[in-house]
């Protein structure tokens, strides 16, 4: 039984830093638990605070005698601060980490920021009263006081006698009154200052209304579900299966609106902030000012207030990135989460919570339903929609009736063959002319991210992979090839191992070298970039897609920021200019986003009333990624992969843990690694899990700490946790461990 609990004062506020640590009474142990919300003495006085258990242990922190007891438990309130209590304490359950790091990131505004506020002034006596105080002003020559009395006078006047106020910024500045001069008004109880608190709002507002967006039968039928469920007490996740331009974000919409007309409140969830501006600017025109934005941009006031105004029920819907996901809405109805595939709704630091899993654990907890909508639906997610654990939803046309693209594999082994070694094939050149001399836009995506150095022949296609793994060798400074799962090592090979050629080596490409290129190609045509460095600014997304929106480029070039959820209607081609650069990184993941990526570029053309087309260069055209792209079909790239995943023990066929140790001293990395792999072992023994490694992560150094990794497999979940678990405590009881240098990832979706 526990003797002592772990407490945390205002979970709200910044006190979050640390636990404190009390005895448990004799008469409370049967009833105290993780989550309870406690009496405690606090501080050297007589002061009693709330605070909550965040954990029981039977092993002192303190001597026994410095120790205070619990005073009592407290009833238990049914609030957004209990709920994140309880969302914090499952993160850590299911993901590793301490309760202080996961109750950082479900209360992601923690310090209190001072408000704005916009302050007036206003006369506090009757006409005839002020009429009287200006004539005594005028005698005493107080002219400041006289301008100000006068100023209030003619602006009552104006307003035919109805109570005005002027605001304080023109009092002090156009008229010239000093604070001084405002205070002796105040004291003398001629005038009254007035203040309002003042929103920072991040989001560009829109005053145009647009009616609802007319559903189709099978939109509408849809909404119909999730509303009709929810209201007979069933709260369920649903995934919709939609290709792209098939009008999910109305179907969205349409669901918030109901949701609001209860009194209820939804969360957006979207995975780049590159998505927010177009997606904000449609709820605006349904929601108005009962919308607002969450993004890592925005200053820590502009946060605040967004918080602020959430709690206090002035809004319906909030839109955001991964952290917009702990809202604190009282009465949460919704969330919905768009482009559920993304790897960017999984965290890339402690804790490293999924999203989408996160949601629905929050939703269970607070009466909500999840819609999760993509067009390539992770395989995770969908395999879950099969085995009914998800209602599965599908749109297989686009809104409007448009037809999909149609798609072009370029094959850049016969490039070379011919002579060409420029960024475009012939095909795609000649695609660009004809587009441009029609005046319609095209964008050209190069899909960089994930790039880790792989090896392939530029005449056969071949890409030199780990005989272990299945995934792509990297190489490394060393001059070697390395496998970033199981540390498979060889030399850099010369030739190509299966067609002898000499052509072999690295993609180097980047999108600032394909727009100078295409500038150069086509002197007079309006370029436009967008990646990490042209949108590091604020604003910079928001700026870019404007301009191209409104016709003032004829190309855009860019990472996968611009394939993903934007609705152009003038462009008709979209080129995709390496497939091969994210097909191949090192990642048993690799063919999924590849083909996620594929789907979606595709998607961006022919999405107005002029037909698309799509043209894929790669170096393997008959890769089942590739051509399930190319033919848009789902399903086919689904059964191939998960066949993959099944023979290789990945998920979602089985789950996948990975330990991540990071120490200053490369030697003791490695000896760090090789030590856990032995606990893994000796703690499996019974039952042995599949352990890879320990192998250099992907980046083997990252910022002076020098990183191995080891991979876990097994097809019980709940095993790989008691797993981990155990790994835990077993680094708290070891000396050698230094703090912070062993990280757990459970399903991992990136090094």
């Amino acid at each position: 039984m526990p003797n002592y609990a772990n407490v945390i004062v205002d979970i709200a506020l910044e006190k979050l830093d640390r636990t404190f640590q009390y005895r448990i009474p004799k008469d409370m142990e049967d009833e105290i638990r993780v989550g309870a919300r406690v009496r405690i003495p606090f501080g050297n006085g007589s002061r009693s605070v709330d605070g909550y258990v965040l954990e029981l242990t039977d092993k002192p922190e303190y001597e026994e005698s410095r120790l205070k007891e619990i005073q009592e438990i407290l009833p238990a309130e049914i609030g957004v601060e209990q709920h994140f209590l309880e969302l914090a304490a499952w993160m850590r359950e299911t993901y590793g980490a301490t309760m202080v790091q996961c109750l950082k990131t479900v209360t992601p505004v923690r310090r209190k920021i001072r408000g704005k506020q916009k302050r007036y002034v206003r006369l506090n006596v009757t006409r005839e009263q002020a009429e009287a105080c200006l004539e005594s002003f005028k005698k005493k020559n107080a002219r400041a006081k006289v301008r100000l009395v006068e100023a209030l006078l003619e602006i009552q006047e104006s307003a035919e006698g109805e109570e005005v106020s002027l605001p304080c910024e023109l009092v002090t500045g156009k008229l010239n009154i000093s604070s001084s001069t405002l205070q002796a008004l105040q004291r003398e109880e001629v005038i009254q200052v007035t203040a309002s608190r003042l929103y920072r709002n991040p989001a560009v507002h829109s005053d145009e209304k647009r009616r609802p967006v007319a559903l189709r039968e099978s939109q509408r039928q849809i909404v119909e579900q999730v509303l009709a469920d929810y209201r007979k007490g069933q709260h369920g996740t649903y995934l919709i299966h939609g290709v792209t331009g098939s009008g999910k974000t109305e179907i969205y919409i349409e669901a918030a609106a109901e949701m609001a007309a209860m009194g209820k409140q939804v969360i957006v969830l979207i995975p780049e902030i590159a998505l927010t501006y177009q997606t904000v600017m449609r709820f605006y025109s349904r929601f108005g000012q009962r919308v607002s934005i969450l993004n890592s941009r925005m200053s820590a006031g502009e946060r605040f207030d967004q918080f602020e105004r959430a709690g206090n029920g002035e809004l319906d819907v909030m839109i955001g990135p991964r952290s917009a996901l702990f809202t604190p809405f009282l009465h949460l109805g919704l969330i919905i989460i768009d482009e559920e595939h993304e790897s960017a709704y999984k965290s890339e630091t402690m804790p490293r919570y999924h999203a989408r899993e996160t949601a629905i654990r929050r939703a269970e907890m607070t009466g909500a339903s999840v819609i999760l909508g993509s067009a390539t639906p992770s395989l995770e997610s969908y395999t879950k929609a099969l085995n009914g654990e998800y209602r599965l939803f599908s749109l297989t046309e686009r809104q409007g009736g448009g037809a999909l693209p149609s798609v072009e594999i370029a094959d850049l082994r016969k490039e070379l063959a011919a002579g060409n070694r420029s960024v475009l094939s012939r095909s795609l050149y000649e695609a660009i002319c004809d587009r441009l001399d029609r005046q319609e836009q095209i964008m050209l995506f190069l899909n960089r991210r994930g790039f880790a150095g792989f090896v392939s022949c530029r005449e056969c296609g071949q890409v030199v992979k780990c005989p272990h793994c299945d995934v792509s060798l990297s190489y490394h400074r060393d001059g070697r090839l390395h496998c970033h799962y199981c540390g498979y090592q060889t030399p850099m090979v010369k030739t190509c191992p299966s067609c002898g050629s000499r052509y072999i080596g690295t993609f180097k490409a980047g999108t600032q070298q394909v727009e100078e290129y295409i500038k150069k190609t086509f002197p007079e045509v309006r370029v436009l970039r967008m990646d990490l460095d042209t949108t590091r600014q604020k604003g910079g997304y928001e700026a870019i897609l404007e301009q191209f929106a409104n016709g003032e480029a004829d190309i855009l070039v860019g990472t996968q920021m611009i394939v993903k959820g934007h609705d152009f209607k003038n462009v008709t081609l979209m080129g995709i200019l390496a497939a091969d650069m994210s097909l191949m990184v090192p990642d048993y993941r690799s063919a999924e986003r590849t083909f996620q990526l594929l789907s979606q570029a595709a998607g961006r053309a022919g999405r107005g009333k002029r037909p698309g087309q799509v043209v894929i260069q790669t170096y393997q055209p008959e890769h089942y990624a590739v051509q399930a792209a190319a033919a848009h079909d789902y399903r086919r790239f689904y059964e191939e992969e998960m066949g993959y995943r099944m023979l290789m023990g990945y998920p979602p066929a089985a789950h996948l843990a990975a330990v991540m140790v990071s120490s200053r001293e490369e030697s003791t990395a490695e000896e760090l690694a090789k030590l856990l792999k032995e606990r893994i072992l000796f703690l499996s023994r019974e039952n042995p899990v599949e352990c890879m490694g320990p192998a250099p992560a992907g980046i083997a150094k990252l910022r002076d700490m020098y990183r191995r990794v080891l991979y876990i497999k097994d097809r019980d979940f709940d095993r790989l946790t008691e797993l981990r678990k155990g790994l835990e405590d077993y680094v708290e009881q070891q000396p050698e461990f230094p703090e912070g240098s062993v990280q757990f990832d459970m399903n991992p979706m990136q090094e």
